[in-house]
């Protein structure tokens, strides 16, 4: 499975219902606190009921929503690419679609809510029957689908399968099904099983956060190969080794039980009948924990996660270009998603362009996504248009947007900041007046403006005043700082003449003038 989309509603900063797409590679930007972090643990919450390496709190529910008596926190995730077919009950196959758990565009959507910060109730939005006499089969027993056969006089073979219970009930009403897209609470009765066996399918979700913790008791984990242990262990060849071993135990235990049970009858019958062993099942067995000290350490025992930052990105680097050769070269079919926020920290340019090619890699093997957070620039040149989401904060609503290719050839940081907040960048004027430089347009893009005097010295160190539009002034003085002759331009200014070239860019391409901006970097290889 891989997420489609995912919404946010009464967590943090996101207040309202906020809708935020994704792709194989997924990119989120926007100023520092404007809420792409919590975007990243928001997921990590979804994936792991609030107990993995980001923990829900009460101080985590909009404190306005809080403060109307709304403690529900709501994170709902869409998945694509879904599996052929499911086993949600004994060893049946079935199929998401044969259960009605689909939503209206034929996906599966997850709906986790979290009152209070507590433990989540668990929902699927399904178009699903909703004519009382055969709605609801997802939360009822054995007994209760075999009382609506024999009632009904519905034929199914095979009684003790709640799969084909539900599928001959679903086909007897084929005709008066009554679909409509429901909620199904599939935290209870015995939907609550069938969504743990779903659970099973879902993808392994790895958060790798930015160094902001350095105490013997962070819960943040940094080392990659405790999140390798998590979907080596779902491998399916290796889950039933794990399985027939867990079987092998749970019978060696039950016949120590059954022994020690059977002597304590011997001296009293009443206190042995009122005993019983409690082993859990193979299905319940946290394999991971047996191997959760996993860790990559140094010449003295020290871990990773306790290592200076450049040493962590430095492995986490690394990790992620062999997992890149290793998925190309064996086709990894474990859903797996790396979140990474800030991947370029304590890294250099060179560094952050061999770490976003390896994730580009990553994110183009089978059923893996990436998902970054990002300020560097160099990063966001490496990739493209649609990898960007932008996270804006507007009058206290938080928005996340797709990018659309601006007027530049390339995705540019500073254009990509301009279309969010409108933000004049010196770096972008710069930009914007190389490009008409380089396709010839100055002498066009300069018709029929207002010129403005520009005093500056010649080669003789003799000062000439020339007329020039504001355009070119306002380069000169980027370009030149050291001559003091002029008065200096306005941030207005410059604004203005950002938007003066990104018209007359834009009227150039609609023309046909000028070409199309591209979508992917080659010179970010290497």
């Amino acid at each position: 499975m891989k997420i489609k989309s995912m919404s946010i509603k009464n967590f943090r900063g996101y207040r309202n219902t906020t809708e935020i797409p994704f792709d194989n590679l997924t990119v989120f930007v926007g100023k520092n606190d404007v809420g792409k972090s919590t975007i990243l643990e928001a997921l990590d919450i979804f994936f792991h009921d609030g107990k993995g390496i980001s923990k829900i709190e009460k101080t985590d529910v909009n404190v306005l929503e809080k403060s109307n008596g709304n403690t529900d926190t709501v994170i709902a995730v869409i998945f694509d690419d879904l599996p052929v077919e499911i086993v949600i009950d004994q060893t049946a196959r079935t199929t998401l679609q044969a259960e009605h758990l689909l939503n209206s565009d034929g996906r599966l959507e997850v709906i986790k809510v979290f009152r209070d910060a507590a433990g989540p109730k668990t929902f699927i939005r399904a178009v699903h029957p909703t004519n009382p006499d055969c709605a609801g089969l997802l939360l009822k027993k054995n007994a209760d689908l075999r009382k609506i056969v024999t009632a009904k006089g519905i034929q199914c073979e095979n009684q003790m399968n709640n799969v084909r219970l539900r599928e001959a009930i679903w086909r007897y009403y084929q005709d008066d099904l009554q679909l409509d897209e429901v909620q199904i609470d599939v935290s209870k009765e015995d939907a609550k099983a069938i969504w743990e066996k779903l659970a099973v399918y879902m993808p392994v979700y790895s958060l790798f956060q930015s160094d902001r913790k350095n105490s013997d008791g962070d819960s943040e984990v940094q080392d990659p190969l405790q999140d390798a242990v998590k979907e080596i262990i779902r491998d399916p060849q290796l889950q039933a080794t794990l399985s027939d071993v867990a079987e092998v135990v749970e019978r060696k235990l039950r016949e120590v039980a059954d022994r020690t049970l059977a002597k304590i009858r011997e001296l009293d019958p009443s206190i042995a009948n009122s005993l019983n062993p409690d082993i859990p099942p193979a299905i319940a067995l946290k394999w991971a924990d047996v191997f959760k000290k996993v860790s990559i350490t140094g010449d003295e025992d020290i871990p990773i996660n306790k290592r200076g930052s450049g040493v962590k990105r430095l492995v986490l680097l690394s990790f992620f270009r062999a997992e890149a050769e290793r998925r190309q070269e064996e086709g990894g079919n474990t859903g797996i998603i790396y979140a990474i926020e800030e991947p370029e920290t304590s890294q250099h340019s060179t560094n952050q362009r061999i770490l976003i090619n390896a994730l580009k890699d990553l994110a183009g093997t089978p059923n893996v996504q990436v998902i970054l957070t990002t300020h560097s620039g160099v990063i966001v040149k490496c990739l493209s248009f649609d990898n960007l989401r932008m996270v804006i904060d507007e009058n206290g609503e938080k928005n996340v947007r797709e990018i659309e290719p601006g007027v530049l050839l390339y995705p540019s940081l500073n254009e990509v900041n301009y279309l969010a907040y409108g933000e004049a960048a010196e770096e972008y004027h710069d930009e914007l007046y190389g490009f008409l430089k380089e396709k010839n347009k100055l002498h066009e893009y300069e018709q029929g403006k207002p010129r403005v005097a520009y005093t500056r010295p010649n080669n003789n160190g003799v000062l000439r005043t020339e007329q020039i539009i504001k355009t070119e002034y306002i380069r000169h003085q980027i370009h030149h700082p050291e001559n003091h002759n002029n008065p200096r331009f306005t941030h207005t200014e410059l604004l203005d003449s950002i938007q003066a070239m990104r018209d007359f860019i834009q009227t150039e391409r609609n023309a046909g003038r000028i070409d199309q901006p591209q979508q992917r970097m080659a010179f970010c290889r290497g």
